[in-house]
């Protein structure tokens, strides 16, 4: 995620959940880039790097079948096992603890 990074196509699809609550993912393909998000602190909107994540469609109930992840303590736990072969045999177990933007993650991996 250095250089020249690329902007993400829309729509957005920003992977967002409450504190304590528990998301599992089975991701199929990743890919990294830009998104504009507009977090209440800056309404205007702020470019940010996304670790946007595919997954299956019966695993999500509407379109678009991918999150587009901002949280960078989480992006940063991701992105090493995502980079590393088998990770679509996986389901990744996400739990966040806090409010943004002090937010925490917790990534538990299993493999399916």
């Amino acid at each position: 995620m250095s250089g020249e990074e690329k902007q993400l196509p829309g729509p957005y699809e920003i992977f967002e959940l409450t504190d304590r609550e528990v998301k599992q993912l089975r991701i199929t393909d990743y890919e990294t880039g830009l998104v504009t998000i507009y977090p209440q602190d800056k309404p205007t909107g702020k470019v940010v790097t996304a670790l946007r994540v595919h997954v299956p469609k019966e695993t999500k109930d509407f379109f678009p079948f991918y999150w587009d992840i901002t949280g960078k303590t989480l992006v940063a736990q991701l992105l090493p096992c995502l980079e590393q072969p088998g990770y679509k045999d996986k389901v990744f177990t996400i739990t966040k603890y806090g409010i943004a933007p002090k937010a925490r993650f917790t990534v538990e991996v299993k493999t399916v």
